[in-house]
């Protein structure tokens, strides 16, 4: 004759269990997410500072054809000068185009905090609380 524990199905305890382990494949989850935003981020900051170090680079040059453009113009008012700076005109645009670039990456990569999964982490302990009611 069936008992009405036996008629109820799976008992406490394995609901327990299976509470645990989702929760256990959701933390999981959660810190693999953050760890994909935070290479992201990385990745993206690494990237913007490159581009920066090489805006300065060529500023650096840009300065010297600059000083070369001053001084072709002081020795001579010939086209040569006109040249040299077109040139160091030149360089001061790109300058400027990676610094923009650059800090357009700097500003995405930081600040290096995985914002998606942490909202989604409350988002979770929001729902676990409620405990399934709305």
């Amino acid at each position: 004759m069936p008992t009405q524990e036996t008629d109820a199905g799976p008992g406490l305890g394995s609901a327990a269990k299976q509470v645990a382990e989702h929760a256990s494949s959701i933390a999981r989850l959660e810190i693999e997410l953050a760890s994909l935003e935070l290479k992201k981020k990385l990745a993206a900051l690494g990237l913007g500072i490159g581009l920066l170090v090489g805006a300065l680079l060529v500023a650096v040059y840009g300065i010297g054809f600059l000083f070369a453009t001053i001084a072709a113009a002081l020795a001579t008012f010939l086209p040569v000068w006109l040249s040299l700076l077109v040139v160091t005109l030149f360089l001061f645009v790109v300058t400027g185009a990676l610094g923009v670039i650059g800090l357009k990456k700097v500003q995405r990569g930081t600040p290096p905090v995985p914002k998606q999964a942490i909202d989604e982490a409350k988002l979770t302990t929001q729902a676990l609380k409620r405990n399934g009611n709305r």
